[in-house]
């Protein structure tokens, strides 16, 4: 898994942003955001969460704990996952996916479809 400096590099520049530019955002000076990339300062648990919020992305997901970017919420609020748990088959694509994140979606979706189709 990744660890939180590349999930954040990863994320500023697929949104095609600067240290600069993303410093900018939460009134943080390119320094610190170049130490959260390169691991030699840890963003406390405020920033993380306003950085994934910033990025639409899950805590898990810009902490490395997972290769889901949408969190479990965000899952269930897409109305194409929706039509996807209530159909016989799922048909959502794996194959982007590690095997590990592979297993973890279809735990959620059968946790989902549990507590759901009751």
């Amino acid at each position: 898994m990744s660890s939180f400096g590349e999930r954040l590099r990863s994320l500023r520049l697929e949104h095609n942003m600067t240290q600069e530019e993303l410093a900018n955002c939460f009134g943080l000076h390119k320094t610190r955001i170049s130490q959260y990339e390169l691991g030699k300062r840890q963003a406390d648990d405020e920033m993380k969460t306003k950085l994934a919020n910033y990025f639409n992305v899950s805590l898990d997901y810009i902490m490395g704990k997972s290769d889901i970017k949408q969190s479990a919420e965000q899952i269930l609020n897409d109305s194409n996952t929706t039509i996807a748990l209530h159909s016989d088959e799922t048909s959502l694509d794996y194959s982007d996916l590690s095997d590990e994140a592979k297993k973890e979606v279809q735990d959620f979706i059968e946790y989902v479809r549990h507590k759901y189709n009751k």
